[in-house]
């Protein structure tokens, strides 16, 4: 496997493939496991995860790199192989999350600070040692009409740039990902005030970056799209598109290695048809990519049931879905194509 930052990244950014976020901590794939009545245990965790990675259609083809959890860094599949291992033999990347979690911030009423700067210069040599090449920091920031504060755009920032300098020191790729939140409380902010927010965070996290000596090159970026609050959506895909856009020229560096998207409160087709207007309509000087995991996961989560009979199920959902997501990476997606499916 290549071992240059440069290299990494951008095999994690191959054309018409994007990177699969399977790194839900152990409440929220609890949470994901009662919608199917199944119970969390290290074995249903191990046997869902399996089920995606060994998803040969959609791994070979469509996914270039796995976020993972540190449970699942650490396991092996039922017939003994290393599930990073599956993931490498499928030419993709295995990576980590790394962050442990958001937690409030002190004298700041309704936003939060990433957690996990300590310890964690050892921890990426170990995860280095087992097979991950790039890892995961996600900051999180409220919006409404008087948040974020700039004390908590610049926390975060901080944190993000520290995260980053500490991984490329390890010869892992950090995917920075500042999320300015669609479905945080009220939610009923305007696309206009997503970007004027998603604009000043970027700015103070490239600001960031650049301060700790961090190789643009070498990293992945994971924003927001611009899109209005969840309980005030109206803006057409063409909208999000162009203040997405718009917005990312305005602050993301020509040299920064490619862009990830979360997918952050949309539904799966919302997300894949924003990913396709943006790069079908548009010039960009890097790679736009997707980095999505309930928009990957839900149908294949679905299909499946936590039933051994149902595997080849859930791995044709999340087939499907990886391949309308890998049409988006390259603006060819079209709706009919969901419907022929």
């Amino acid at each position: 496997m290549a071992d240059r930052l440069e290299d990494i990244a951008s095999s994690m950014m191959t054309g018409g493939k994007g990177i699969l976020a399977a790194d839900e901590s152990s409440g929220t794939i609890k949470k994901r496991f009662d919608t199917i009545g199944l119970e969390s245990t290290e074995d249903s965790r191990r046997d869902y995860r399996e089920m995606l990675f060994r998803a040969d259609e959609a791994m070979t083809k469509h996914i270039s790199g796995v976020i993972l959890y540190e449970e699942t860094l650490r396991q092996s599949a039922a017939d003994g192989t290393r599930l990073a291992d599956i993931i490498k033999n499928a030419g993709a990347v295995p990576g980590i999350k790394v962050d442990t979690g958001a937690k409030p911030l002190a004298n700041h009423p309704g936003e939060t600070i990433t957690e996990g700067l300590d310890g964690l210069r050892e921890r990426l040599a170990e995860y280095h040692e087992l097979g991950a090449r790039f890892a995961k920091w996600r900051g999180v920031i409220s919006i409404s009409n008087d948040l974020p504060t700039p004390g908590a755009i610049k926390a975060n920032a901080h944190a993000l740039a520290r995260y980053a300098a500490l991984c490329q020191e390890a010869g892992i790729v950090p995917i920075v990902e500042p999320e300015v939140l669609m479905d945080g409380k009220p939610g009923d902010h305007s696309i206009e005030r997503c970007h004027e927010v998603t604009e000043a965070v970027l700015k103070a996290v490239f600001a960031e970056l650049s301060e700790a000596r961090v190789s643009l090159e070498g990293m992945v970026l994971k924003p927001n799209m611009v899109i209005d609050g969840k309980s005030a959506r109206k803006a057409s895909v063409d909208e999000v598109a162009e203040q997405t856009v718009r917005c990312l020229k305005a602050t993301v560096p020509g040299s920064v290695a490619g862009i990830a998207f979360l997918s952050g409160g949309q539904s799966d087709e919302e997300a894949t048809a924003h990913l396709s207007a943006m790069n079908a309509a548009n010039d960009l000087p890097w790679p736009l990519t997707f980095s999505y995991g309930r928009a990957l996961q839900a149908a294949a989560l679905k299909a499946w049931g936590g039933r051994s009979e149902n595997v080849a199920a859930g791995q044709r959902a999340f087939a499907h879905r990886a391949q309308m997501n890998g049409l988006a990476a390259r603006g060819d997606w079209r709706k009919d194509l969901e419907t022929a499916a």
